[in-house]
């Protein structure tokens, strides 16, 4: 029986070599150039021990018969070179296949495994093909000094394949009561997210709450949390060419800062942070904040350098990193607060020639939309006068006062001209209860001490605060007060930056960076003017060498020049 199919094993191999030999003669003849180390001679696969070349040694050069390419080991002397050869009808190493594994599995519909439990009821969340895997829960809270409350939360994982071969994964969690993580560990647990990426090949798309961190580029150097989606991809221009490229698009969750200040001797903290406006009362989005002290940057955690509580913006420093009034702390972090839609954008692209050339174009833009506020209202009258301000977005405080009429049980004031000091003028606003009298609504704000002519009045006889008016000093003019009846307006701001970053490494022990880039920072979008110092050019180059001394195997000259 073994015999029998040995002979008609190679009877049928006798016959297609005589069909090849008729209809497939697979003869080639090419001229290729010499100056590369290897080239692709054909796409099909070549007959092994069929290839020749014309006044060239067998020696000289090496090929891979499945791919079709030759390889050289010593270049001949000739510009170009005649080969001949001869080929199959395919490519051994490619795939060839009606249809994909995929294609078939949903063509015809094979029936996914539910998971059943035990007394024989389905789960209440069915996602057919996709694994999933997660919880759904509620719960109600009350007591003696407070309402019953429902609460409920979800935590949801998807992973599997969608349409063809899309692999799909997912990681949704959601908390009707919003919740931070703690800033006391190393490692965050992160809540109320939404995370879907589908990828396929070498491309991804990833849809929700993202993280994108850039650090390669010198001149566009970032970290940001969005909403918004995110595409990446890399591909294969050509057999020495590489690109890859990331673009995104996204609503910025909050707004960055910096803070800059000296340490308190003996002072461990808290140390509270203020926001881009001065404000004091903000979340700090978790995971954003870096800390520097001295240029140098602290690991969060209770064992390591510093705790931070989001929720109160507060810093403390732990006993394993001691602060003294010599020490210079730099804080840098976002924080929830959205007085315009703000978008952001961003691209990069790098293109990759062999392992000695690459070239990386990125571009970064945010930009607050002027006609989009979100917690601050922007009348005629006040868009009118952020567009007189300029570049002083510091000064723009707006009168907050309003004839009332209507409001019952509120705090309101009237307004009066009195004198002080040598018959000096002013106008005020006094608190007023009586009815039939002009008055007004008024919104203090904290300027800092000795910064405004307000203080609060702790012995008015009202349900709320109340503030009332304090002289400036005869003598000097200086205000005695800490409060003014006046609203902090924010301008809507844009940056944008454009960079494109070389890197040359023509051997071993050199290399060669050229950074170039351009900046449009904008701090007031309503105003025309002060527009002078809004664009900005920098430039950077960075070249190192490195050079055994001869005679010496382990001694070498190591040369870097910045400039």
């Amino acid at each position: 029986m073994i015999v029998r199919k040995a002979v008609l094993a190679s009877l049928f191999c006798m016959l297609m070599g005589a069909s090849l030999s008729q209809e497939w003669s697979g003869i080639r003849k090419k001229t290729i150039p010499v100056f590369l180390d290897s080239l692709q001679i054909d796409t099909l696969s070549i007959v092994p021990n069929s290839l020749l070349i014309s006044d060239v040694s067998s020696s000289s050069f090496r090929v891979n018969y499945s791919t079709g390419i030759l390889i050289w080991l010593t270049k001949p002397k000739l510009k170009q070179v005649e080969l001949t050869y001869r080929v199959f009808p395919l490519a051994i190493e490619s795939e060839y296949k009606r249809r994909s594994f995929d294609s078939v599995f949903y063509k015809f519909g094979i029936p996914s495994q539910r998971l059943i439990s035990s007394s024989g009821s389905r789960r209440p969340l069915d996602f057919g093909k996709l694994n999933s895997n997660g919880s759904l829960g509620r719960s109600l809270s009350f007591g003696n000094r407070q309402d019953a409350v429902l609460n409920s939360n979800l935590n949801l994982q998807l992973n599997g394949y969608i349409g063809d071969s899309i692999l799909l994964n997912a990681a949704i969690s959601d908390n009707n009561i919003p919740i931070q993580p703690d800033g006391n560990t190393q490692n965050l647990n992160e809540f109320d997210q939404v995370y879907i990426q589908f990828s396929k090949d070498k491309w991804k798309l990833s849809v929700g709450d993202l993280d994108i961190r850039q650090d390669q580029m010198y001149f566009i150097q970032f970290y940001k949390r969005l909403q918004g989606l995110s595409f990446s991809t890399e591909n294969k221009l050509n057999s020495r060419m590489q690109n890859q490229l990331l673009a995104s698009g996204a609503v910025a969750k909050g707004k960055f800062t910096r803070n800059i200040f000296q340490g308190i001797e003996g002072n461990q903290g808290p140390y509270r942070l203020k926001g881009a406006n001065q404000e004091l009362f903000f979340i700090v989005l978790a995971g954003t904040e870096r800390v520097f002290i001295d240029g140098e940057l602290m690991q969060r955690g209770e064992d390591q350098d510093y705790i931070i509580n989001y929720n109160t913006a507060e810093v403390t420093f732990m006993p394993k990193q001691m602060i003294t009034k010599d020490k210079r702390i730099q804080i840098e972090f976002e924080y929830a607060d959205r007085n315009y839609l703000n978008s952001q954008l961003y691209f990069n692209d790098k293109i990759t020639v062999g392992n000695k050339f690459s070239v990386t174009v990125g571009y970064f833009g945010n930009t607050d939309a002027k006609n989009s506020p979100i917690n601050q209202e922007l009348s005629i009258e006040r868009k009118q006068f952020l567009s007189g301000l300029g570049d002083r977005v510091s000064s723009a405080l707006f009168p907050s006062a309003s004839l009332d009429t209507s409001t019952q049980g509120s705090i309101l004031y009237r307004k009066v001209d009195t004198l002080y000091g040598n018959n000096q003028q002013a106008t005020v606003y006094v608190f007023e209860t009586r009815a039939g009298i002009e008055k007004y609504s008024l919104s203090f704000t904290d300027l800092g001490e000795g910064e405004g002519n307000y203080v609060l009045d702790a012995n008015a006889a009202a349900n709320g605060k109340v503030f009332k008016w304090i002289a400036p000093d005869i003598q000097t003019g200086e205000k005695n007060g800490r409060y003014e009846p006046v609203l902090l307006l924010v301008a809507p701001r844009k940056q944008q930056v454009m960079s494109i970053s070389t890197a040359w490494t023509p051997s071993q022990n050199s290399s060669l960076l050229v950074d170039l880039a351009s900046s449009k920072f904008d701090v007031n979008r309503f105003s025309s003017l002060d527009k002078a110092n809004d664009d900005g050019y920098a430039a950077r180059m960075v070249f190192k060498n490195k050079y055994a001394l001869p005679n010496h195997s382990k001694l070498s000259l190591q040369t870097a020049v910045n400039a």
